[in-house]
């Protein structure tokens, strides 16, 4: 049986070293490694050791009775969260480490939200429990408050025989029948495990272990209870399905890493990407940066393929399901400068395959300018960008200072018509656009009859409106948080192909958003300020002048915490200056928390200047023709022209 096992934490809750002694423990390596002596297993990069950091996502293979677990070791640091959550993704069970000193942190409420989004069966490791200042049972009290009130923590050590009674008390409380036996003394171990298993299966049940990883405590306790605990089901008997949830470059060949959810994969396999068919060459197993190569790989299992170059990140393989969108959004944006012999085009192509490897990186060419701007999490991650450049590709280069990143959306409710008709192409969309709920992003449905569209055009518009940002009129960035639903559409039998539907329906949501009320957002942070109580005052009025707000805040003798919601843009900067007033006595903890209403709209809309009317990508103009020839018609008399209508 074939299990993902992701290892998750804050930042030096010592996630890695946590991770080698699993592997060391279970004969996947002959040597435990240490971050700080720079050599562990899972941190295989140089820029990793060096800056004693884990940057990326890197998976080792352990062996556990008749199960194969692949374990995945994730960046604790916020700049690199997103590589995390698209390691989630593809986990069946998690293990959330958290430090017996600092208990839980700014990037632990993170991981926490991210896992039960995708709704991980979680694990819970409080490490460190022999370092000076460990208090287990307050950390213990931090999980039940700002995690989950199911944390049960295991005493004594499962085993098939054998179950605590404190243990067995705990799910007697959450299950009648386990009740009934309780009571009746006769509640044995395998009833207990079975129920422990669904319940941790379910999200109702939240493991805790203890432990110290470097002096190797707890660890093999922890490996002889795995079995008891963990379960998938996955099936050999149907077509397959993978999900790409990593690329690297191996030279100059792309290595594309998959789950493989369902069936079985064999080299020589091919697949269709739109109108391009392309063939496995290689399957390889990952432990750490050694790999076996394998012909074939069965449900469950992790590998990596090459021969697949049209796959991006999220792409189901095997299914014409579109790129499921993810959790985490970069709020800042930075210019690339660059002042060597290359040309900027061929700069161009190697932020390209940067942003294969890391989609969240979003590079922006601004064709008017010749510009390259990336889409960041924070500046650690433009010095890693700076080291990758030069190292790996021996470009030397900096960036500007990051900015915002803002996003629109619509307050009303409209139809957009789009028509594209020039000299031997003809195509018609209507899309009626309504406000989202905020956070969901742009979603999708279909309400056009096939007698008016055939299925396949319909699909094209579908992911037209999805292949790319489609720019706001008030700043020109993204758009956000609408519902699009296909109302109808017209094509001719000779003169229509799918390039065709794209103008349409481009023009379509132009349209639509030429008459809606536009709504400017800005990203949130979620934040959590804890210092000596007399500093209180000082923190309500830094939120306040932050155009932030707060809940009531927590006052004791020693100590007071104010937690609310603030915007980056105004805050991106506070934790120098909070450290400086509380003489690094105090703790902040921020979390991006998606995006909201601009603070300052008009100061921003003023600062940016964008020309909705001078935007080469984009217009609301619909073309139509007559006599041979093709003429403009305005946003504002579209409607009235549009042949459906008629």
């Amino acid at each position: 049986m074939f299990k993902t096992l992701g290892v998750l934490a804050h930042v030096d809750a010592g996630k890695t070293t946590f991770s080698e002694q699993l592997l060391y423990h279970t004969n996947s390596i002959g040597q435990r490694g240490r971050v700080d002596h720079q050599d562990a297993f899972l941190d295989n990069h140089a820029l990793e050791r060096q800056r004693g950091i884990t940057i990326f996502a890197e998976q080792g293979r352990m062996q556990i009775g008749e199960d194969v677990y692949t374990l995945i070791d994730t960046p604790g640091h916020i700049d690199f969260s997103p590589e995390m959550e698209r390691a989630i993704r593809v986990m069946d069970y998690a293990i959330v480490i958290l430090s017996a000193v600092e208990g839980v942190q700014g990037h632990t409420e993170t991981v926490w939200q991210l896992l039960r989004q995708y709704h991980i069966p979680t694990f819970f490791f409080i490490n460190k429990i022999d370092r000076e200042g460990a208090q287990v049972n307050r950390v213990l009290t931090q999980l039940q408050k700002d995690c989950t009130e199911h944390v049960l923590l295991i005493d004594e050590p499962l085993q098939a025989d054998y179950v605590s009674p404190a243990i067995k008390e705990w799910l007697a409380e959450r299950d009648e029948q386990l009740l009934e036996a309780f009571l009746q003394d006769t509640l044995d171990a395998p009833a207990c495990l079975a129920a422990l298993q669904k319940m941790i299966q379910t999200e109702q049940a939240f493991p805790c272990f203890t432990g110290a990883a470097l002096k190797d405590i707890g660890i093999q306790e922890f490996l002889t209870q795995l079995p008891f605990m963990t379960a998938t089901d996955y099936t050999n008997d149907a077509a397959f399905l993978g999900e790409v949830f990593k690329i690297r470059h191996d030279g100059h060949q792309r290595l594309t890493f998959l789950k493989v959810l369902q069936g079985t994969l064999r080299v020589r396999d091919d697949f269709a990407f739109g109108d391009t068919t392309e063939k496995v060459t290689e399957i390889r197993l990952y432990n750490g940066h050694r790999f076996e190569v394998v012909q074939e790989v069965r449900a469950g299992d992790i590998c990596a393929v090459k021969g697949l170059s049209q796959a991006p990140i999220g792409t189901i393989i095997g299914s014409d399901t579109l790129v499921k969108p993810y959790e985490l959004v970069p709020p800042l944006q930075a210019k690339v400068q660059y002042e060597g012999e290359q040309h900027i085009k061929d700069v161009l192509k190697v932020f390209r395959l940067l942003e294969a490897e890391e989609p969240s990186l979003r590079v922006v060419w601004q064709e008017k300018f010749q510009e390259i701007h990336v889409h960041i999490m924070g500046v650690i991650q433009l010095e890693v960008l700076t080291d990758i450049l030069s190292n790996r590709f021996s470009l030397m280069m900096t960036f500007g200072e990051p900015h915002i990143l803002y996003m629109e959306t619509i307050t009303t409710t409209v139809t957009g018509y789009g028509h594209f008709e020039p000299l031997k192409h003809y195509a018609e969309v209507h899309l009626l656009m309504k406000p989202n709920k905020r956070g969901i992003g742009l979603t999708f449905t279909n309400a056009c009859h096939a007698d008016h569209l055939s299925v396949g055009h319909q699909r094209l518009i579908e992911q037209h409106l999805f292949e790319r940002d489609h720019h706001g009129l008030l700043t020109g960035y993204p758009i956000t948080d609408i519902h699009f639903t296909l109302l109808t559409g017209r094509a001719h039998v000779q003169h229509t192909d799918g390039g065709d539907f794209r103008e349409a329906a481009f023009r379509a949501l132009r349209q639509g958003l030429e008459q809606a009320e536009i709504q400017l957002l800005e990203p949130y942070y979620r934040f959590k300020l804890k210092a000596p109580s007399e500093l209180i005052g000082r923190m309500m009025t830094d939120i306040q002048q932050a155009a932030g707000t707060f809940e009531a805040p927590i006052v004791t003798e020693q100590d007071a915490m104010l937690t609310g919601r603030v915007p980056v843009a105004t805050f991106m900067n506070y934790s120098t200056t909070f450290a400086t007033y509380t003489n690094g006595k105090g703790m902040i903890s921020l979390q991006f928390d998606g995006y909201d209403d601009c603070h300052n709209t008009e100061e921003v809309v003023a600062q940016i200047g964008y020309n909705k009317d001078a935007d080469p990508d984009y217009t609301s103009t619909s073309i139509f023709c007559a006599k041979g020839k093709g003429y403009a018609v305005p946003w504002q008399e579209a409607q009235a022209a549009m042949h459906c209508l008629k």
